[in-house]
């Protein structure tokens, strides 16, 4: 894991990243002495071994979404702290009474009913993708690539749910498989060269990269539907043969061109260019 501290409202967060689950796991009591204004350390702990005490005499299970850590304290020290990751760090603060959590309340409002709105009319999440993205500089060209991979994924989920395999760590392993075939690198490794975490890797390609990525993906969803695969041995023998056909692209383009395609700029570096 790697450590690292966060600044909010003047307060220290404390999280550690987890490179297996590519998730934070954050201090808990850290974030409860932010929302409730508790003026020491040991106030903060207090109130999370109250308000646990409270869950779990409701008949709550928020409790068994954290695990604990040994963190740096403030005496230099390492302590077993109690953490959660992202996901489990919103739900604790759905459930602290303070002022300070009504806006991380109010935005995940706002997100449950966007995806509603997004599941009821799915040309509302394509609308929004594009506001989003251009908000955050990314240029017409790119964004309009991207929102195309995005139909690309849906196809090849699709044919992959239809040949047997619906786990999202069986996509993650297919996805895997095809990424290292084509570029050369596994997701992960990838990530690592782009100076990534828990992004999502096709936000950072060039347009380059999304097309190569999509050649893949497409060429996988067609072979496996020509092929009817079944299950997660088969399928990913296919994901293979759909990432070798956008390696022989890459290899032929970089012969001709003498560049790279496979490169270490991310979303700061591409909107910069734009």
């Amino acid at each position: 894991m790697n450590n690292k501290i966060e600044v909010f409202e003047d307060k220290k967060i404390r999280k550690e990243w987890n490179e297996e689950e590519q998730d934070w796991y954050i201090s808990i009591v850290d974030i409860i002495e932010v929302l409730t204004n508790q003026h020491t350390h040991d106030g903060a702990r207090k109130y999370w071994s109250v308000m646990k005490t409270r869950l779990k005499k409701e008949g709550n299970e928020l409790t068994t979404v954290c695990s604990q850590l040994k963190m740096k304290s403030a005496d230099g020290k390492f302590y077993n702290t109690d953490v959660a990751n992202t996901k489990g760090i919103l739900r604790i603060i759905q459930s602290v009474p303070s002022p300070k959590a009504e806006p991380f309340k109010l935005w995940l409002a706002q997100l449950g009913k966007e995806r509603i709105d997004e599941t009821d009319d799915p040309e509302i999440a394509i609308d929004r993708a594009f506001q989003t993205y251009f908000k955050k500089g990314y240029s017409e060209k790119w964004i309009n690539q991207r929102i195309k991979t995005m139909e690309v994924r849906k196809d090849l989920t699709d044919e992959w749910q239809r040949s047997g395999v619906s786990e999202s760590k069986d996509f993650a392993t297919l996805t895997d498989i095809m990424t290292k075939e084509w570029s050369g690198k596994s997701t992960r490794e990838y990530k690592n060269y782009k100076g990534l975490k828990k992004e999502n890797l096709r936000d950072h390609m060039t347009n380059m990269e999304l097309v190569l990525n999509m050649l893949a993906e497409v060429s996988a969803t067609e072979l496996s539907k020509q092929s009817d695969p079944f299950g997660i041995d088969e399928t990913a023998k296919v994901a293979q043969e759909g990432g070798a056909v956008a390696k022989d692209a890459r290899e032929s383009y970089e012969k001709r061109s003498g560049k790279k395609i496979v490169s270490p700029l991310n979303a700061k570096n591409i909107k910069s260019l734009k």
